[in-house]
């Protein structure tokens, strides 16, 4: 008989946060049933974690799952760490250690490395050297009867991992322990698995010296600390490695129909367009929800966000953040998101929700639990992540982005409504619009229409790159 599989959770930085996370954690267990642990990598505690976290180490409140953490990885937090070859912090909430081998009662093993990367010997309480990866990895292959571990985890990144990877706020999923495998069940490839994100060249090999970071790399920092590459595609100049020809701009594909986006296309309504740049628009969203709910829109035909070239990936950014400093000179905070799911234009829906109003806590908070109302699971990605990383070309999702950075993530593999973003909003928790929920319901006259076009240019003006170009 198959050994029943261990239903372990993952996250990364908690930074104190202990009553967000057992939360979720809570509501992810009544949703999805009892998991079997929690692991914790990057910074566990923050700095002013102190008063939430004395209610879990004096017993006052208990964390709902096992959960197993690494240890500091500054020096403000090292004095939450009494004992470097681990111990229980609190009841269901145990520290691993500097680094070392945890073995479960269940059979499922654990190598583990606290901190950090850095070049001093010894590395501070805080960080791991060369040494420490060297003594680790000795201290495992010395074991006569070893074969492996399940589980590695470190606080930085592994160079590569985020290839082909969904990089969760909270990851799901489900493990048999090696030991209890048949061996010809050990070999065997499962179902629905990516690409390895390790497999590169002998070259690029030879190339590493660092033990965790690529060596052209700055030390790598928490769990979520991406490169300093991160979030843009690689230049389109054509030098990439190994090829000295310059490759010719890929053309962005063309509509198989009318499409009502492509600035090119007669569809397009360009009464509403308030701003034209290089590679994108921005217009008013047509019934938007508020006057001056936009969209970003790029002037080719592009399915998705990750379709983009890194040109127009670029002039986005430029308008979210024209965009961010417009609303808040107007005491808003804006909300994005992207519905890749019966849409074949690239629609980034922009709608300002004024800052005395809710918190961007609240704003995620609305999306999460409407989500888990309609049984869909929406989880939050690093805020020094980018989309690139947590879905392929192709891919249906949803998408919500807050000008803070905070993101939150879906990825739709049946239906899915069409509404929701615009539901969730709408909703009495946000700007209590419920009526306006459906676009179709909020059609104005053309001259309405065009009015309201004009205003948002005139006072968007100040702020528009497009015009200063």
């Amino acid at each position: 008989m198959a050994a029943a599989p261990l239903r372990v959770l993952a996250c990364g930085d908690v930074e104190g946060r202990l009553e967000t996370l057992f939360g979720r954690v809570r509501a992810i267990q009544g949703k999805s049933g009892r998991f079997d642990m929690l692991l914790c990598v990057g910074n566990f505690f923050g700095s002013t974690s102190e008063t939430e976290w004395a209610e879990y180490r004096t017993g006052a409140k208990k964390a709902p799952i096992p959960t197993y953490v690494l240890g500091a990885n500054d020096q403000e937090t090292v004095s939450f760490f009494p004992d470097v070859s681990g111990c229980e912090l609190a009841e269901n909430i145990t520290y691993l250690g500097r680094r070392g081998l945890y073995s479960g009662t269940s059979g499922l093993q654990i190598a583990y490395l606290s901190g950090t990367e850095s070049q001093d010997e010894p590395a501070p309480a805080y960080s791991f050297s060369a040494k420490d990866v060297a003594e680790l990895k000795t201290s495992l292959l010395s074991t006569p009867s070893f074969k492996g571990v399940d589980i590695l985890l470190t606080s930085p990144w592994p160079r590569d991992v985020g290839t082909f990877a969904n990089s969760a706020y909270l990851y799901a999923f489900s493990i048999v322990p090696m030991s209890l495998m048949d061996p010809a069940e050990l070999v065997k490839q499962p179902q629905d698995v990516t690409e390895n994100p390790y497999r590169k060249s002998r070259k690029e090999a030879q190339k590493t010296k660092a033990p965790l970071c690529a060596e052209e790399e700055p030390a790598c920092q928490f769990f979520f600390d991406l490169d300093k590459h991160q979030g843009k595609k690689r230049p389109s100049d054509g030098k990439e490695r190994g090829n000295s020809q310059p490759k010719q701009a890929k053309k962005p594909p063309q509509p198989t129909g009318p499409c009502w986006f492509c600035l090119a296309s007669p569809e397009v309504e360009k009464h509403l367009v308030v701003s034209i740049g290089t590679h994108c628009y921005l217009a008013l969203a047509k019934g938007g929800l508020l006057p001056d709910h936009v969209l970003i829109l790029p002037i080719g035909h592009y399915q998705s966000v990750v379709d983009l070239s890194s040109e127009v990936v670029e002039e986005v950014t430029k308008y979210k953040s024209a965009l961010k400093e417009f609303f808040r000179s107007k005491g808003k905070r804006y909300v994005l998101f992207e519905r890749n799911y019966r849409s074949q234009h690239l629609q980034l829906q922009v709608i300002p929700v004024p800052l005395d109003h809710c918190t961007s806590e609240d704003i995620k908070e609305s999306f999460i639990v409407q989500a888990q109302e309609q049984q869909i699971e929406l989880l939050e990605i690093p805020e020094h992540s980018d989309i690139t990383q947590v879905a392929q070309p192709g891919t249906p999702y949803f998408y919500v982005e807050l000008d803070t950075g905070e993101k939150l993530f879906h990825r739709i593999r049946g239906r899915f409504p069409l509404h929701f973003g615009r539901e969730v909003l709408a909703s009495e928790a946000l700007l209590a619009l419920p009526q306006r929920a459906d676009w179709r319901r909020c059609a104005a006259e053309r001259a309405e229409e065009a009015a309201q076009a004009r205003a948002f240019r005139r006072d968007f003006q100040p702020f528009d790159f497009a015009l200063r170009a």
